[in-house]
């Protein structure tokens, strides 16, 4: 599965991530590669305690794109 996820730049010197299929997934890092493996083992870690609390694990719904702008 591919959850989408959205990279912010949070403040000058760091980058925040959610991952809107998941609510409360969340992660945070110093750049946008420390961020983007901070954002993959949140969602592992998230998803574990989804199955360990016995919920079911949403599909990816969410889709990006980008729009061009003149």
């Amino acid at each position: 599965m591919q959850y989408a996820v959205v990279i912010e730049h949070a403040e000058e010197t760091n980058y925040s991530a959610y991952v809107p299929d998941l609510p409360g997934c969340i992660s945070t890092g110093d750049s946008v590669e420390e961020v983007r493996q901070n954002i993959q083992e949140a969602i592992l870690f998230h998803l574990r305690g989804m199955q360990e609390d016995g919920e079911t694990i949403p599909a990816p719904t969410t889709q990006v794109a980008y729009a061009d702008v003149a």
